[in-house]
């Protein structure tokens, strides 16, 4: 594996003149650095403790602003209520699930920023005297399993935090068995992996590894740098070569190909990173000044349905929903997006508020936000088009429907697949991951063992199969055409190379029709030999068939089906059951279309209508060939 040196940014000289000067394969220290542009990584550290993510300073002008801001004073008091919590939970122990230690360091940095910023708040030391106890615990376990090296990174980042801000609570001792294993277990390992024989593969990843193990080492070495100056240096200075990397992810407008779900651990692992590269050293290298990174946040709020229900495409978790985004309020601050900070303080209003919401707290924005548009095209690695009936509420209409390419990390074979919500209930949805430690789980090539698990499979998604078949690994999809009008809008999807051998020219196109009130997918294809075809749509709904029409009902809610195209075909309804290892699937159903015998040109057009009041007058709406759409 070669660790190829990532551009750096070209409106960055000092990341451009730093990436000059580093040699591959770095395990210790720093090169010498020659030339009128070279820096020291750890030029400008920051004296003393605490220097990470939340200074002195800024925590004194939160505690004044405490005192004339009602939400803030919301989430302190609800900070403060976790770190009570916190006090009570049994020790951390080393106990593996799987392959990974994984939940014992989120465990332990959860525990570090609650009660830290407890400590930090009120000075009552039996916070402290909490996390120096679980510090001391995790130290002194034999390792932080580097073999599955997030757990390492978020243990390096727990660690890192909880010395920095309870340095001046920890004596000498305690100090230097956390400064040890800190080394030993987190930035020794940290320092094999972008070792020059064979640096690890997430050093060179565009994807959620990279920005985590990067982010957690870059705080480990941080927190210890004036004790460890060689070590701290060597693994800014990789770090800083790594990160653009995953960062480049982001362009050209903040979407993350794996998902909304795997976007907020990018993200916040993003800005772990610039936040205590910011405080300990005055700057981010540039890391920030990218428009996707810029754009990033209104991403998870575009990809989150009126249900609150994500888009939720990739290894999603099931029924993933919005949470709080406390990061939202790190990412208007830094870019004057008085949106995203209106979003989360709408949200802790409402909600319980995480001390990484006080931490990175953003005050009422000066300016009111612009009003979102109905529909948005993220253009990113995976597209994804996200179109809104006109009404707005928890009752609106919501349609999302991805491009692509099926290898991406965390990817399914679902390139064209939708979701739709509508009624306050989700219709058409994705069932999300799988445990990700049943066999072959990760065997994502061509005919690999990932894909007989029907969740990840094309089978349980909303597609139009030929022969009933998988889409190919390596199959990408393209937008097309992407249209917004007032009373419609729609997007098309080129799906050819998805069925290789089996169909060409294909293509689905998803519309707002009716004013906005119902959806119609329309897919086109042609069959290169007679086949089965296969139209599905996974639903919690059940099921009432009656010919080519079919109702759906969730509670008191209803949504119509109707083929529109080709005539003479029947609903039926098939089970998304499954028997273990994999998960059950319990209560889902497939509404199904099956053509036996089809061939050649072929259009399939259904129209999916809520019953927005107990009269609503039946759609018919025209049928055009796609190429007619636009």
């Amino acid at each position: 594996m070669i660790f190829a040196k990532p551009r750096c940014p070209q409106s960055t000289p000092l990341l451009s003149a730093l990436c000059a000067t580093i040699p591959l394969g770095m395990t210790t220290g720093l090169p010498a650095q020659e030339g009128e542009g070279a820096r020291d990584v750890l030029g400008g550290l920051r004296a003393g403790h605490p220097r990470l993510v939340l200074t002195d300073e800024r925590l004194a002008e939160l505690s004044g602003l405490r005192a004339s801001d009602e939400l803030l004073a919301k989430a302190v008091a609800d900070a403060l209520r976790q770190a009570e919590q916190g006090l009570e939970l049994v020790p951390l122990a080393y106990e593996k699930r799987g392959p990974r230690l994984l939940h014992v360091s989120r465990a332990c940095l959860e525990r570090v920023y609650t009660l830290g910023l407890a400590w930090r708040l009120t000075g009552e030391e039996r916070y402290a005297a909490r996390v120096r106890a679980d510090l001391l615990a995790v130290c002194a376990f034999p390792d932080w399993n580097p073999s599955h090296f997030l757990d390492t990174a978020e243990m390096s980042h727990a660690v890192g935090i909880g010395y920095d801000w309870c340095h001046s609570f920890l004596d000498e001792d305690a100090r230097a068995t956390i400064r040890a294993a800190l080394v030993a277990k987190g930035l020794d390992p940290g320092l094999r992996c972008y070792g020059a024989e064979r640096p690890a593969w997430w050093t060179q990843s565009p994807f959620n590894w990279n920005q985590v193990c990067n982010g957690g080492l870059l705080i480990g070495a941080l927190a210890v740098a004036e004790s460890e100056p060689e070590r701290a240096r060597a693994i800014l200075a990789a770090a800083l070569q790594s990160l653009p990397t995953a960062l480049e992810t982001y362009e050209p407008d903040g979407a993350w190909p794996e998902g909304p779900g795997y976007w907020g651990y990018a993200t916040a692992y993003t800005v772990f990173g610039l936040a205590a590269l910011e405080t300990a050293l005055g700057h981010d290298f540039g890391l920030s000044e990218r428009r996707g990174l810029a754009r990033a946040g209104f991403f998870p709020l575009s990809a989150c349905g009126p249900t609150g229900l994500y888009a939720a495409y990739a290894d999603v978790g099931e029924r993933a929903r919005r949470r709080g985004l406390p990061v939202l309020f790190w990412l208007a601050r830094r870019y004057d997006e008085p949106a995203l900070a209106a979003a989360e303080r709408e949200w802790i209003g409402r909600e319980r508020a995480d001390p990484l919401h006080v931490i990175w707290y953003a005050a009422a924005p000066a300016r009111a936000a612009a009003e979102p548009p109905l529909d948005e095209l993220y253009r990113g690695p995976v597209p994804i088009a996200l179109l809104r009936g006109a009404e707005g509420g928890e009752r609106a209409l919501f349609l999302a429907l991805k491009a692509g390419y099926n290898a991406v990390n965390h990817g399914h074979l679902d390139l064209g697949s939708f979701e739709l919500d509508a009624l306050g209930a989700r219709w058409a949805r994705d069932l999300g991951s799988d445990d990700y430690d049943l066999p072959g789980y990760w065997d994502g090539a061509q005919g690999g063992r990932r894909w007989s698990y029907y969740r990840l499979g094309s089978a349980s998604h909303n597609l139009c199969l030929p022969a009933g078949a998988q889409q190919a690994v390596a199959a990408r999809a393209t937008v097309r055409a992407f249209e917004s009008r007032p009373q419609a809008a729609h997007v098309i999807v080129d799906l050819a190379g998805a069925y290789p051998g089996l169909a060409e020219r294909v293509a689905r196109g998803a519309a707002l029709v009716g004013g906005r009130r119902a959806v119609l997918i329309q897919d086109e294809l042609e069959l290169l030999e007679e086949c089965e075809l296969v139209w599905g749509m996974t639903t919690d709904a059940t099921i009432r068939l009656d010919g080519e029409r079919a109702t759906l009902a969730i509670g008191d809610e209803e949504l119509r089906a109707r083929v529109l195209a080709p005539a003479g075909v029947a609903f039926t309804v098939e089970s998304a059951g499954r028997e273990p290892p994999e998960k059950r699937n319990a209560g889902v159903s497939r509404l199904v279309l099956r053509f036996p015998a089809a061939r050649g040109p072929l259009r399939v057009a259904v129209l999916l209508a809520p019953r927005w009041a107990p009269d609503e007058p039946a759609l018919d709406p025209p049928l055009r060939p796609l190429a007619e759409w636009y």
